[in-house]
């Protein structure tokens, strides 16, 4: 056990070792640290009762300010507090629907790559029809049906972006059973769980880390784009924010406060998520390890 637990540990440092030599992925890092931090933290400080449109105590539509850094809403609340509040319900369902897509994707994906009849085609002929598929549309449509709440925009969202997390595991998935050992291991008589849990998973996993990063990424500018088409979690979020400031005519009023500061929140999110995303891919994939960093 603790042969094992040295060799993670060494791992570990090479890995970190390796990650801090590509800056831009540490700077994504670190503004991740920041924003996950700053949501989990933000029932400490403030309540939900910001949210409340009947309890804003501002002008409406005020630019920023010493009371206001960051200007106020229709309703005269603090945008600052919105977007601090905001995040929570963003981060949350992008790491949710995220997780939901690579749930879905590497089953699938190790399933099709390992079964190689009729299971395997049969897989992968589901995935090529999601594939084809809109999946903004599509979730709009599963969103719109299932209701709005939390749970029903992870579930939209994340049975509409698996398949191709599918198709890159069910590739990985082939070339690690395409290795000598997985035909010794055949020989053994280890059965099929034993060689997608022991020998198939562990392999992926560096993979799957990678593009569930930059899944998270994707999820975020989903639900923000469901948010502002008029399908959110019935919670504020950058995305409901976005829409407000649409309805209200923001734009047309000058209060460009509303609809800058919560789409700059997005971007610089979805910016470090892909940012570290990318850095662990190079760093994961031994292909990639000579890339410019």
């Amino acid at each position: 056990m603790s042969i094992t637990w040295t060799r993670r540990q060494r791992a570990l440092r090479r890995f970190w070792a390796d990650f801090r030599t590509h800056r831009a992925g540490v700077v994504g890092l670190a503004i991740l640290v920041v924003a996950v931090v700053l949501a989990l933290a933000a029932p400490l400080f403030i309540d939900e009762g910001v949210t409340n449109v009947v309890r804003g105590t501002g002008e409406k539509l005020a630019p920023p300010s010493l009371d206001d850094p960051l200007g106020t809403d229709e309703s005269g609340r603090s945008v600052l507090l919105l977007i601090w509040w905001g995040s929570r319900t963003s981060l949350l369902i992008g790491f949710l629907a995220a997780l939901l897509s690579m749930v879905i994707g590497t089953v699938l994906g190790i399933a099709a790559g390992h079964f190689r009849g009729w299971i395997g085609a049969v897989i992968m002929r589901i995935t090529d029809w999601f594939l084809v598929l809109p999946s903004l549309v599509t979730a709009l449509v599963l969103a719109a049906i299932l209701g709005g709440s939390t749970a029903t925009i992870v579930i939209a969202i994340g049975v509409t972006s698996w398949p191709s997390t599918a198709r890159l595991i069910r590739a990985q998935t082939l070339a690690v059973e395409a290795r000598p050992y997985i035909e010794r291991s055949t020989a053994l008589g280890a059965g099929h769980w034993h060689i997608t849990t022991r020998h198939v998973l562990p392999n992926v996993a560096p993979l799957l880390l990678a593009s569930t990063t930059l899944e998270v990424a994707s999820a975020i500018v989903t639900e923000s784009t469901l948010a502002f088409l008029g399908v959110s979690a019935n919670k504020t979020s950058w995305g409901t924010m976005l829409r407000g400031s649409y309805d209200w005519g923001a734009a047309t009023s000058g209060a460009w406060w509303y609809i800058l500061l919560p789409g700059l929140c997005i971007v610089i999110v979805v910016l470090a998520f892909t940012l570290c995303g990318r850095a662990l891919e190079t760093v994961l994939n031994p292909r990639l390890r000579g890339a410019t960093r």
